[in-house]
């Protein structure tokens, strides 16, 4: 096997090298200050967890995407994470149970998936998000909006959708169809194959007919379905998510809003009023979230989880700053004065016969001579 071949890495797996390293953790880092400022607090969960309780509950929908393995010591078998959403809410209803509610967590780390996708073919990646625990009112609803918009306004993101869905609404549409109809529907809606829908035919046609139109501005389609006819359950659900965007629009006024009743892949363990996040520039969603019910004691939930990679595509990248060359036998006392002033300082190992060259080559934008820092010329 050649030295080449044996730095391959498998499918959707990569290295991430400088400056791309320091960006992300920089990005995660200044995520997690802004979730802290509304009073978020951090929480590290495992990387791998026991099967059975890593797909408890709300994490049964991640069965398939989990990688499994047997542990040499427990002889049980282990699951990696493929979110990091589960694990909060079993945190929450365990060891947290009798922490005041609600209760805000916070967390960041890497997943790991089975497969990709097309749109998402990486399968580790960061995330970066909250969880806001034991409240049940719109509000912390909005609040987890809210807090992902200050999040990315703080990271210079801007041109900014708050895509809102709610997986609850087509369901109550559906209730009396017969389960092979609501079948065949759901999968016509899935691929808004209005056409399909139509031919359908009947009350419910008609309904989730007008929410493919609906898709869109908040404005347009909340003006489309107070016209529409829609049965009880569904009417309280859809006012829930009018609620909602009306307090968010309250607290952040200028922030763009949409509305996607229809869309349910990505939301399978949510419960009520669910959102993505899009910006300008983005080739997929920022991030995700919603409110869930933990699986114990049907204490509810909502949140909101950052897709750190795609993030970094459209937050402004910050100058690296400057990096001193220290020849060789500078003491170190002057080395930290430089530091201590902000700058990254590289200490020549050994005597160089150009310490203005040596400093070019490795990277730096200045080089000390005396006490002075001289510019490295490009």
């Amino acid at each position: 096997m050649s030295d080449t071949s044996r730095t391959l890495l498998p499918e959707g797996l990569r290295d991430v090298l400088a400056p791309d390293a320091g960006y992300e953790s920089a990005v995660i880092d200044r995520l997690k200050k802004s979730f802290a400022a509304n009073g978020y607090v951090l929480v590290k969960p495992p990387l791998i967890e026991f099967e059975e309780t890593l797909l408890a509950g709300m994490g049964t929908t991640l069965s398939q995407r989990i990688f499994r393995m047997l542990d040499p010591v427990s002889h049980r078998t282990l699951g990696v994470r493929a979110d990091i959403t589960p694990q909060i809410a079993r945190m929450a209803a365990t060891r947290l149970a009798g922490a005041p509610r609600p209760l805000r967590l916070m967390y960041a780390g890497q997943v790991l998936r089975v497969k990709g996708s097309q749109l998402e073919p990486e399968r580790q990646f960061s995330q970066a998000g909250f969880e806001l625990i034991g409240a049940e009112a719109g509000a912390a609803d909005a609040e987890a909006i809210v807090v992902v918009a200050e999040a990315l306004q703080a990271l210079g993101v801007s041109d900014v959708t708050i895509d809102l869905g709610l997986p609850t609404l087509v369901p109550a549409i559906l209730a009396d169809q017969k389960p092979a109809d609501a079948e065949r529907l759901r999968a016509a809606l899935d691929h808004k194959d209005v056409a399909e829908i139509t031919a359908a035919g009947g009350k419910a046609g008609a309904l989730l007919t007008t929410l493919v139109e609906a898709s869109g501005p908040f404005d347009v389609a909340n003006a489309k379905l107070a016209k529409a006819a829609l049965p009880a359950a569904a009417r309280a659900a859809w006012q829930g998510l009018v609620d909602v965007a009306e307090a968010v629009r309250k607290a952040a006024p200028t922030l763009a809003l949409s509305v996607d009743t229809v869309e349910n892949r990505g939301f399978e363990y949510h419960t009520g009023v669910t959102f993505s996040v899009f910006a300008r520039g983005a080739q997929r969603e920022l991030g995700r979230g919603g409110r869930y019910t933990l699986s114990q004691g049907g204490e509810t939930a909502t949140g909101a989880t950052f897709f750190v990679d795609a993030l970094m595509t459209v937050v402004p990248r910050e100058e690296a700053g400057w990096t001193l060359f220290a020849p060789f036998g500078t003491p170190r006392s002057a080395i930290a004065a430089w530091q201590v002033k902000g700058w990254r300082v590289i200490a020549g190992l050994a005597k160089s016969k150009d310490d203005l060259a040596e400093a070019k080559r490795l990277g730096c934008t200045h080089v000390l001579a005396g006490e002075a820092a001289k510019e490295v010329s490009t």
